[in-house]
Order: structure tokens, then C-alpha cells, then sequence
């Protein structure tokens, strides 16, 4: 696969992308056990930059995506790891290896699952320093902030607060 680095932030994107709005059963039904088969059909073969929206399917992409993601281990889900703020139980963990910080996460809901997989798919795999000095406006560049409810909304600012914390952390 080839990846391309988006500007100066340090993100390398996959040169395919993945389209989730058929996630989101826009075009016609789904089967979710497919859906999910494929996301990690898409991600074995070094896809990293999966294409979603919270117009395809009104966030079942989001949700079925969260699903496909990871699973994160029950004994990690550790009132440590609960990141403060979320309507939703949010569990982040990290691990650094090559100086690089690798996330893992959990939440107790479907779409804040698929949020924070998100934000954990951007910055897993980067510099404490590549990290902090992210603007994070990818968030308001897909316009994931104001499609969601002022509650989510404020978890998002959380989850991008304590992802920094974690970076700064590690520096």
C-alpha cells in the first residue's frame, strides 16, 4: 500500500481510501456481519482512511464501524482509562513503541465507539510532539462536531483533551 503524507501533520493516509456509505445501508440494505467483513477486509490490506459520514444511514455507518473495530479487553476498561466528561462510558489506553504512541479505546455506546475510533485511527501511531502540535481540525474539517448532540459534542472535546494529555504525558 501507499501512503501519503496529508500536509505537515505527520498523518500518513492510505493511497485507497474506504467508502462507508454502504455501512450506512445507503444504497440498499445490509447485512452488518458483511459490513464488518469487509472493514476488515479494508484494514488487512493496509487501507487507513476509511471515507464516513454522519449522513450515511443518520450514523449507522458510525455504528456498525465501531463494531468492526478492535475489541478493547474488559479488564482495561478501568475507571484510570474512563476519560472524564463523555455522556458515554469512553475507555482510552495507549502504549508507546518506537517513541510512537498507540491508542486503544472503548465505549459503552456504538457511536462514541465509532468517534473515538476515529480519533484514535488519526493520532495512533504518532510522536508525543506530532500530536500536540495537531490543530485537530480534521474534527471540524469532516463537520463530525456539529452533526452531533451538544452532550456528544462535549465528549468529543474531551476525548481530544485527553488524547493530548496522553501525548503530553509521553514527551
Amino acid at each position: 500500500m501507499i501512503y501519503n503524507e496529508i500536509g505537515k501533520t505527520g498523518m500518513r493516509v492510505s493511497n485507497l481510501g474506504f467508502g462507508a456509505s454502504s455501512l450506512g445501508g445507503v444504497f440498499r440494505g445490509i447485512k452488518e456481519d458483511e459490513a464488518i467483513k469487509a472493514v476488515f477486509t479494508a484494514v488487512e490490506n493496509g487501507i487507513n482512511f476509511i471515507d464516513v459520514s454522519p449522513y450515511y444511514g443518520h450514523l449507522k455507518a458510525e455504528t456498525v464501524l465501531g463494531k468492526a473495530l478492535k475489541d478493547y479487553p474488559e479488564d482495561a476498561k478501568t475507571e484510570d482509562r474512563l476519560i472524564k466528561g463523555c455522556q458515554s462510558r469512553v475507555w482510552l489506553d495507549h502504549s508507546v513503541e518506537d517513541g510512537k504512541i498507540i491508542f486503544n479505546a472503548d465505549s459503552d455506546a456504538i457511536i462514541t465507539k465509532g468517534i473515538i475510533s476515529l480519533l484514535t485511527g488519526i493520532y495512533s501511531g504518532r510522536t508525543p510532539q506530532e500530536i500536540l502540535s495537531s490543530d485537530f481540525s480534521v474534527v471540524e474539517k469532516i463537520g463530525l462536531k456539529e452533526n452531533l448532540s451538544p452532550t456528544r459534542a462535549n465528549g468529543l472535546v474531551s476525548m481530544i483533551a485527553k488524547i493530548r494529555e496522553v501525548a503530553k504525558d509521553n514527551m
